[in-house]
Parts: C-alpha cells; sequence; structure tokens
C-alpha cells in the first residue's frame, strides 16, 4: 500500500513538473486559423521587399512549438507580402557570404545544448576531424558573423528560447538584451503591456492579456535595462520554485536598438495554444517590421528609475 502511495506522489510530482499543455497538430485548418488572423496589409513596393530568414535548429532543448512557431511566423510574414521567407536549421546560413542576404532574421526557439551554452559550438563540434582549437575559432567566427550583421542596420526576431542559444556570450546577451537565467513551472501569467499607447503593442488593445507560459527570469546584459520594455508581468503573482527575486517586475518581451540594428524578443510563448490569440500573432507581425525598419516608434532605453504603477 505504501509503495503504491509513494509511486502515486511521484507520478502527480512528475506530472505537475512536466506541464506542458497538450499537443497541437499542424493541420490545414490550423494553419487556416492563424492566415485569417493576420491583420497585416502589403505597405512594400515589390522592389522593397524583405528577405527573412527562419532559424528553427536546436541542439539543446526541444521546445515541441519550434514547428508551430515556425509555420505561424512563415504565415505572418507571407501573407503580408512585404517577405521573401526562407526556412534552415543549417548554420551555414551564419557564414559571411549568406548572411549578407537577410533583412531580418528570426531565431525560433534555439536552445543550445547545456554543456556550453553555444549553439555553433555544438553543432560545429561533431565533426571529430577538428581540433578543440578549431572548434571554439570556427564557432565564434559564426556568432561574430551575427552580431556584426545585425549592427549593421539590419533586424534580429529572438522568439522565446532562442535566447539561450549562445546564452554564456556576454557579447550576444548584449545584442539581445539579456541572458536567460531561469524559469519556474508553467503556470497562468497576466502580461501586462508597459507603455498601452506604444505601436508595437496596438494589437493588444491597450489590454494585457492571459496565457499560459514559463515565466522567464534573465541575467547577464538584461540588468542594464538597455531596451525599451513592450510586455511585463508581476511577480508577486508568480509561483516560484526558488528565492523570489527581489525586483517588483519581470520584463518579458523588448525593443532595442543594437548599433543601426533593431532586436524584437518576446519570451510569449512556449506553447502552441498560445498562438489561438489573434492579438498575440499580429504582436509578432509588428515585431517583424520594427525588426524590419518599416515600423517607426520609441526603443530608447528604459531609465533605470522609472516606475511602473
Amino acid at each position: 500500500m505504501k509503495i503504491g502511495l509513494i509511486f502515486l506522489s511521484l507520478l502527480i510530482t512528475f506530472n505537475s513538473y512536466s506541464q506542458n499543455l497538450p499537443k497541437v497538430e499542424i493541420t490545414q485548418s490550423w494553419l487556416n486559423k492563424i492566415e485569417a488572423m493576420v491583420e497585416g496589409k502589403k505597405s512594400l513596393a515589390p522592389s522593397k521587399k524583405k528577405n527573412l530568414l527562419i532559424f528553427s535548429l536546436h541542439t539543446g532543448y526541444n521546445h515541441w512549438t519550434i514547428p508551430h512557431t515556425e509555420e505561424a511566423i512563415k504565415i505572418i510574414a507571407l501573407k503580408t507580402g512585404d517577405f521573401n521567407v526562407e526556412v534552415s536549421k543549417d548554420i551555414s546560413v551564419f557564414e559571411k557570404k549568406n548572411i549578407s542576404k537577410y533583412d531580418v532574421i528570426v531565431l525560433n526557439n534555439n536552445c543550445s545544448d547545456r554543456e556550453r551554452r553555444d549553439m555553433f559550438w555544438d553543432v560545429i563540434n561533431e565533426n571529430k576531424l577538428l581540433e578543440e582549437e578549431q572548434v571554439i575559432d570556427k564557432a565564434k567566427k559564426l556568432e561574430k558573423n551575427l552580431l556584426k550583421h545585425i549592427k549593421r542596420g539590419n533586424g534580429l526576431v529572438v522568439l522565446h528560447g532562442a535566447i539561450v542559444m549562445q546564452n554564456n556570450s556576454l557579447d550576444f546577451s548584449e545584442m539581445v538584451g539579456g541572458s536567460f537565467d531561469f524559469h519556474p513551472l508553467q503556470q497562468e501569467i497576466n502580461v501586462k503591456l508597459f507603455d498601452p499607447k506604444h505601436p508595437l503593442v496596438s494589437s493588444f488593445e491597450g489590454k494585457g492579456f492571459t496565457h499560459y507560459d514559463e515565466p522567464y527570469f534573465f541575467k547577464n546584459a538584461y540588468f542594464n535595462y538597455n531596451f525599451r520594455p513592450l510586455l511585463y508581468m508581476n511577480l508577486d503573482q508568480i509561483k516560484m520554485t526558488r528565492d523570489r527575486p527581489k525586483d517588483n517586475i519581470n520584463f518579458i518581451s523588448w525593443i532595442k536598438r543594437y548599433g543601426r540594428g533593431r532586436v524584437f524578443y518576446s519570451s510569449p510563448s512556449h506553447n502552441a495554444q498560445s498562438m489561438d490569440n489573434p492579438k498575440l500573432v499580429n504582436f509578432f507581425l509588428n515585431g517583424l517590421y520594427y525588426a524590419a525598419g518599416e515600423l517607426s516608434c520609441d526603443d530608447s532605453p528604459i531609465l533605470v528609475n522609472e516606475l511602473i504603477d
């Protein structure tokens, strides 16, 4: 009897930590639903169309929503008629001869392996003919290519777990606006708008929203607050599994300049069910246009002493 109770307790604990919502099949009906949500209309001349890359490789944690996010972003971009879309899981797209053709790069949940938190290293290290120094050198060159490409005036969209792609790189952290630190269990999150009148959050019509997600917390460059916040959550409403941070709020989406380039980060969402929210779908659309340099708005850094009611 005791063994049975112990097993049941362990099973309940395991299920509470596994947390994933039911899987969502990518059917034509699901794709049509996403397309019907997109409110963007063609606004660029054919000669001004932007070349967009959706990069969906992971070497660490496999977010089940990677294919859903890839399809959704592809639909959002193509429906507007303002983007040429390419999808890849090959790190060769970050070589100098290749990366130069992209106006916007979307990093889709590109979690790296925990050993080094360096996706480029993870892939290159699979070539056992290379010495360790060669692997490190090649990985650094690809990361440097990405940093330079964005700094020169191109756009970067970083979605959910993609912030972990080069998580131990302070240079990558500076570009993106932070590094991943941890997240408590998935839970219902009341997402609030930092500035309800900001053009990037116009799809939310001045109101926050509630969804089920991983509450991401950040480190490294995040605490420089060198970004313009878009979405946040109050920490007193988050169920924690470790000591509660001293901050009253935690930003979960922002935009920022990196050199002449533009970066849009959104922690929402870990689950495909979030795509049922047309306001979030069109928030991603706004993020694409911002990264492409086609949405003018205030992207100046937040003042450290700026308060939220």
